[in-house]
């Protein structure tokens, strides 16, 4: 494979990953390459991540994808060569197996980044192997490696080594913690390293590397995930703000004043060179949001209200309501000037609040807030479900929902799934399709698009 190959290859990656890279910008990295020098990486990552690189988020993504396609080294390397893969004994015994744990001990203890990443590439190649595995299996095992080296195993020993070198207990066991979490991460780059040797780096990126915060999944984010989606949540908002302030500033003009456009060419021998218009009335509709807040779909629920609680201002008016099988509103946390950690602790607890019997009935809820809220849906209003569909096969309320929608201004139906599980199982995300629209919303990047269009 050529450069030019690998380079077109490692931006098609980013793309795959959740990257915007533009064909200008994928130029632009090719002339920053040409005014470095290429005997050291890191002057080639940062000059890639200079003219790629956005937003600080994406960074961690950008890192996996070039680690890939520019590997700090082929084979076994250097630390690898001499490197035999363990026999099947037990995985805690061995001379091998000691001397390796006391040499990634002392690389630990003296936080030596070259000898650790020299122990993790041999630690792949003596532990991680699997040789004899059956057609489209991986030969090399970051989690096998992991499990014979056990360096969680060594934190006590670590810490003890920190506490004497003068640091406090918790500055210990934070440093522990992050020095062993560097090397499980090195142990796990070098075994996708060795894989993307064996089955090319487009497998390994479409397999193993998670996208970028903005298109990772509501459903499969992890607790650390969530806290980086909370603290996007603003800048997005602050984004979204932007577009809209500049694209109703374009669209400000009304239609053609025709009796002033005339009267104004006159000036210039009955050519109008200047149209003029009529004021556009402003209008901004009330919003309404029903949101399933029952399992996992709850992360979903609440970005969206955060996001639409952040753009409360595109709006005239925000009224929310949250639902397991019973409606609760939430329009409170709404308020101007509302803490944002309030807002999600309020949000949390009106989960709780939402379960009437503890199991999802989209019917019983509809037909509660139909009961009890019907105030609320008018012809400046546009309603807003989120939800997955899922009602445990109890009754949908199908005719509750289309008398809702046929009052709306306007209704849209979020669904943080992928339209392949709609109708599957217990969803019945195609039968409320055909009574609102239904739009796929499984990440912030979909969510942010979705609240331009109707902001």
């Amino acid at each position: 494979m050529s450069l030019l190959d690998t380079h077109i290859g490692f931006v098609e990656a980013l793309r795959s990953a959740g990257l915007s890279v533009s064909l200008a910008e994928g130029l632009d990295a090719i002339s920053a390459l040409e005014k470095v020098t290429w005997h050291d990486r890191e002057t080639v990552r940062a000059a890639y991540a200079a003219t790629l690189v956005k937003r600080q988020p994406q960074r961690v993504t950008f890192d996996a994808v070039f680690d890939i396609y520019y590997p700090r080294l082929i084979g076994g390397g250097v630390a690898g060569e001499e490197a035999e893969p363990a026999s099947d004994g037990p995985p805690d015994t061995g001379p091998e197996l000691a001397r390796f744990r006391e040499a990634l001990a002392e690389a630990l203890a003296a936080g030596d980044q070259q000898a650790l990443q020299d122990l993790a590439v041999e630690a792949v190649a003596r532990f991680g192997a699997m040789p004899g595995r059956g057609p489209g299996l991986s030969s090399w095992s970051a989690y096998t490696s992991l499990q014979r080296v056990s360096p969680a195993e060594l934190m006590d020993r670590l810490v003890q080594g920190l506490l004497a070198s003068g640091l406090d207990d918790e500055r210990a066991q934070r440093t522990a913690g992050r020095r062993i979490g560097d090397f499980t991460r090195l142990v796990e780059g070098d075994a996708r390293r060795r894989i993307a040797e064996e089955k090319g780096p487009e497998h390994v990126v479409d397999v193993t590397v998670r996208p970028t915060i903005d298109r990772l999944d509501f459903t499969a984010a992890r607790r650390s995930d969530l806290e980086e989606m909370r603290r996007e949540i603003y800048p997005l908002a602050r984004r979204l703000a932007a577009r809209l302030t500049k694209e109703q500033h374009a669209q400000r003009r009304g239609p053609l004043d025709v009796r002033r456009t005339v009267r104004a060419s006159i000036a210039t021998g009955g050519v109008p060179l200047t149209t003029h218009h009529r004021p556009r009335r402003p209008h901004r509709t009330d919003l309404v949001v029903l949101c399933d807040v029952s399992g996992s779909v709850a992360n979903f629920a609440q970005f969206t209200l955060m996001l639409v609680y952040a753009l409360r201002e595109a709006f005239s008016g925000v009224r929310a309501f949250t639902f397991v099988d019973d409606v609760v509103e939430v329009s409170d946390t709404f308020r101007p000037g509302a803490d944002v950690v309030e807002v999600m602790e309020s949000l949390s607890a009106s989960i709780s609040q939402a379960a009437l019997w503890g199991r999802t009935n989209y019917g019983r809820a509809l037909t509660r807030f139909a009961e009890e809220h019907a105030d609320a849906i008018g012809p400046r209003s546009s309603l807003l479900v989120l939800g997955d569909g899922r009602s445990n096969y109890s009754d949908l309320a199908l005719p509750v929902l289309a008398d809702l929608a046929g009052r709306a201004r306007h209704s849209w139906w979020l669904n943080p799934e992928h339209p392949r599980h709609w109708g599957t199982g217990d969803s019945a995300a195609d039968q409320y399709g055909q009574v609102v629209p239904m739009v796929e919303c499984r990440n912030l990047a979909q969510l942010g698009e979705f609240v331009h269009q109707i902001a």
